[in-house]
């Protein structure tokens, strides 16, 4: 009985959750009781309580480790971006914090998500709904679905609704014209009579967002390169594989007139690119079996097999167009090296020969714009013409170089504005100590901050611009490609619109206080009007803009051959400002000028 108690004991151990092992344990310290009490010796302590002790704190050391195991379990599951938590999952909360990726999963590198497993959801969600679910319809704010059973011994062709905003609808071949829209040919269910009477078909319209799903390698995100609307387009049969169609499918993609320099073309989805092109992705575009044939409102692809499909748009610089833009910036950027390396030494000179001129900051606002601009030149002529040559440092420290000194520029830019805005605007009660130093403070350190946070995280590198062909047609160093385009945006893009409205709103306010004035004096000076008008093309360039016509470059090649001429001139302009202004008799503009005086009744001290 005694065994027996203890064989149920035994049990009872087992059967308390922590298995034999505590009950292996236990009896380890009871024998070795058994044997202390044996040879008249004691443990330290009373035996029971040595027992009860050390599995006291076993207990706790396990509980513990089943409590930190519970904290990454738990930190797993607020994961979802890695694709993991609801992979086979496709209730609707499941789908919506699946979806929280698609903005989630916005920047390349994040280690928070896995495209390739979310990837491969959607696909599988698309199998799933002819396969497995029974819903006819699903209608959410990122997905829109019609599930429909199809009878293969049709006698038409199919047409159905693709509107974004609704659930995908099946028209009639005369109610078929709508903006969106598909059309399935009789063939496609024809092949498949022999095999099943019906089959089930799905449409999705799945949003994917600004990220990085189903945005793929192909997709360079660095050149503004997208995806239509942002709208994939899936068409499946579930397990049933349907490639090389006789007749193609067609998707018709409505979409505004496009620019010149933007292709167009239609791709799919296709899962078996992805371990050559991008490892851990479930796939990339592709184009093979699909054609494209673009309208003025729409775009119709056709393709002979079932998947995803999206229209993608990429900005395109040909390699006769770079290498025109490039020849005349160059011509451009060397022009106006000399000129701003005129106006230097016209400062200089004026300096020794005009006293005055050494207390008064608007020159020597003038002269730090135009070093920076003529740094910049230089930057620009050693980084386009040394291409990717030299090593990954010499790489790196030139994007960094040509990255700083356009910084720069933009500041010197905004300086100029807001030096213009105390001369014009604020006019009276402005008193600063060591006013230029403290321009010259933020003129080049703050660029030098930008840049040394970014080439902290390694933002400099090789960078190319492509054709529609994937082709490079110009290399230089800059950002890195792939790794370092929020930097870019960051950086430049962002800096750059900041300091340009900061600039074209004082112009505004600057051209308002000018013909405001005028034509207060119409009577007294006929010639004011368009002696104003000169005054604001002076003062353009000086705050810089010419350089806001790069907002205007995706309407075609005209402008941004435009661009590139006047940004690449900006020295010849501000040199001949700089001489209508001091040389020979600086009155003679002050008195016909907008700015009249202004300088004079300005109350900065100076250094």
């Amino acid at each position: 009985m005694e065994q027996e108690g203890r064989g149920r004991g035994h049990r009872k151990r087992q059967r308390c959750g922590h298995g034999a092992g505590w009950g292996r344990l236990g009896r380890a310290w009871e024998l070795r009781d058994v044997q202390l009490r044996g040879t008249g010796r004691r443990g330290p302590g009373w035996p029971g309580m040595v027992t009860r002790g050390a599995l006291g704190v076993l207990l706790l050391l396990h509980l513990a480790s089943d409590q930190k195991n519970s904290a990454t379990m738990h930190e797993e599951s607020r994961q979802p971006c890695k694709g993991l938590i609801n992979a086979n999952r496709f209730d609707d909360f499941s789908l919506e914090d699946t979806a929280k990726c698609f903005s989630a999963c916005a920047q390349s590198g994040n280690e928070s998500c896995n495209l390739g497993n979310l990837q491969r959801y959607w696909l599988n969600y698309e199998i799933h709904l002819v396969e497995k679910s029974l819903t006819e319809t699903v209608n959410m704010s990122f997905l829109k679905a019609l599930v429909k059973n199809i009878n293969t011994n049709i006698s038409e062709d199919l047409h159905f609704s693709l509107t974004p905003s609704q659930v995908p609808k099946q028209v009639t071949e005369d109610e078929h014209r709508h903006p969106d829209r598909v059309r399935l040919p009789r063939s496609l269910f024809g092949s498949l009579q022999g095999s099943r009477p019906m089959v089930r078909l799905a449409i999705t319209i799945l949003n994917v967002g600004s990220g990085n799903v189903f945005k793929g390698p192909r997709l360079s995100l660095e050149d503004d390169s997208s995806v239509l609307n942002n709208h994939v387009v899936g068409l499946s049969l579930g397990h049933i594989n349907v490639t090389g169609l006789a007749e193609p499918l067609e998707i018709t993609f409505s979409h505004q007139h496009q620019p010149p320099n933007v292709t167009l073309s239609c791709v799919f989805w296709d899962v078996t690119k992805g371990s050559l092109s991008s490892p851990g992705s479930s796939g990339d575009w592709a184009s093979r079996g699909c054609s494209t044939d673009v309208g003025v409102n729409g775009t119709i692809c056709r393709c002979d097999h079932l998947t995803f499909f999206a229209l993608l748009l990429r900005p395109i610089l040909d390699q006769v167009t770079v290498k025109a833009l490039t020849r005349i910036s160059q011509a451009g950027c060397g022009t106006s090296m000399i000129f701003l390396a005129f106006t230097v030494v016209l400062y200089a000179f004026l300096r020794f020969s005009q006293q005055r001129l050494n207390s008064e900051d608007v020159p020597k606002i003038h002269v730090a714009l135009s070093v920076s601009l003529f740094l910049l030149n230089l930057a620009f002529f050693i980084n386009v013409g040394h291409g990717l040559k030299g090593s990954d440092a010499a790489c790196w420290a030139r994007g960094a170089v040509f990255h700083y000194f356009l910084l720069c520029a933009f500041t010197w830019m905004s300086l100029e504005a807001f030096h213009l805005y105390l001369l014009v605007i604020k006019v009276f009660n402005t008193y600063f100590g060591h006013y230029f130093l403290k321009l010259s403070l933020v003129g080049w350190g703050l660029p030098a901050l930008i840049v040394i946070g970014a080439g902290s995280a390694n933002s400099y590198g090789p960078y190319a611009i492509r054709d529609e062909k994937n082709t490079a047609t110009l290399e230089l160093c800059w950002f890195c490609e792939k790794t370092a385009i929020s930097a870019l945006y960051v950086t430049v893009h962002g800096y750059f619109l900041i300091t340009f409205l900061f600039s074209a709103v004082v112009l505004g306010l600057v051209a308002l206080k000018i013909f405001t004035l005028s034509s207060a004096t119409a009577g007294k000076e006929k010639r004011q009007h368009w002696k104003g008008v000169l005054t604001l093309l002076g003062l353009s360039s000086l705050v810089g803009v010419t350089w806001g016509l790069a907002i205007l470059t995706p309407l075609g090649l005209s402008t941004t051959y435009v661009f590139a001429l006047f940004t690449s001139l900006q020295g010849v302009f501000i040199f001949c400002w700089f001489v209508v202004l001091y040389f020979p008799s600086r009155s003679t503009v002050t008195s016909s000028s907008g700015t009249a005086r202004a300088d004079q009744v300005l109350t900065v001290s100076h250094e």
